[in-house]
């Protein structure tokens, strides 16, 4: 008796990435919750660390809902939905730039950081006393709201030069010009140490 033939379990496929579950949305628009689910916290994070936790969940449901209605007009050849939703939370933020600008003063007052992670985790973790923290955060107040934009975005955002553009939809060399500017501005407050180099060009 031959023995019983059992087929090979089948290969799981690829999950979509963010264009083509952007492009399923425009039909089926619960599909949407995906990009919400990948994304919303690194969002969140990166508002709240601009703003502070009392703006930050506002801020990160009008992201989201903004992308939401702009869905159709996302550019499907770009698979990482990434700097779209930086770049509608960028935008956002700017008309917080009052309470982005007071809570930075307010930390660099007290050092007191509200949020889980402290200021000096991450990119910035070699800026580690609460002086030095202090001054990063007053510092970072006094930037123009563009050179702060392309700076965090890179920083905060881990974005590349690249996405920066097109996240805050300007020139790569504009990029690169407001990087540059940001950095001075910063090295000329903090001294040589610079708690914003990040760890890849763009």
């Amino acid at each position: 008796m031959l023995p019983e033939m059992t087929s090979p379990p089948a290969a799981s496929s690829p999950a979509p990435d963010d264009a083509e579950v952007i492009a399923a949305s425009l039909s089926d628009s619960e599909c949407f919750a995906a990009i919400f689910d990948r994304h919303v916290e690194v969002i969140h994070h990166y508002i709240a660390r601009r703003v502070g936790t009392d703006a930050a969940d506002d801020i990160v449901a009008e992201t989201f809902l903004a992308a939401f209605r702009r869905r159709s007009v996302y550019d499907v050849s770009r698979s990482d939905a990434r700097p779209w939703l930086y770049g509608i939370a960028t935008t956002l933020v700017a008309r917080h730039r009052r309470s982005e600008v007071r809570y930075l003063r307010a930390l660099s007052r007290t050092g007191v950081d509200p949020l889980p992670e402290s200021l000096a985790d991450g990119v910035v973790n070699r800026l580690i006393t609460h002086d030095q923290k202090r001054r990063l955060a007053g510092a970072l107040a006094t930037l123009g709201q563009g050179d702060r934009d392309a700076l965090l975005l890179v920083v905060w955002g881990e974005l590349t030069y690249e996405e920066t553009a097109r996240a805050l939809d300007i020139p790569l060399g504009t990029v690169r010009s407001r990087l540059n500017r940001a950095r001075r501005k910063l090295r000329a407050q903090l001294g040589r140490n610079d708690p914003t180099k990040e760890t890849h060009d763009g």
